[in-house]
């Protein structure tokens, strides 16, 4: 078993929860069940999927729920934008959060990579 506490894209994902509750908690409340709940529930599936990646013994596994966690970051940026597309954010937060997602993706995504030529 891996401790996810030492996992430094555990402890980013943790404060890009931060930030992304931050955003949606100024979303108009009609988007309550919408898009402030689809955002929060993408957002908050990273860190838990790296943590229960974790705690599985095959590499294989681990590296199935760092994928998965991976496509919420995705998720989570497509949804990110269409908040702006709808006029919900401001284009200056769009762009650094949208740029946090993507250095987050690019780093699951190299934990992947390496964890892949282990097998």
């Amino acid at each position: 078993m891996r401790n996810f506490r030492k996992l430094n894209i555990w402890n980013d994902s943790r404060l890009l929860v931060k930030e992304i509750y931050e955003i949606t908690s100024l979303l108009p409340s009609s988007e309550k069940f919408g898009l402030i709940s689809q955002i929060n529930r993408y957002v908050i599936s990273i860190p838990a999927n790296i943590v229960e990646g974790s705690a599985k013994d095959s590499q294989k596994d681990f590296i199935r729920f760092l994928q998965i966690s991976l496509g919420s970051a995705y998720e989570l940026e497509s949804h990110i934008i269409l908040c702006s597309d709808l006029n919900l954010i401001a284009e200056n937060k769009l762009s650094l959060i949208i740029d946090k997602i993507q250095v987050l993706q690019m780093r699951i995504a190299s934990l992947i990579k390496y964890n892949k030529s282990k097998l």
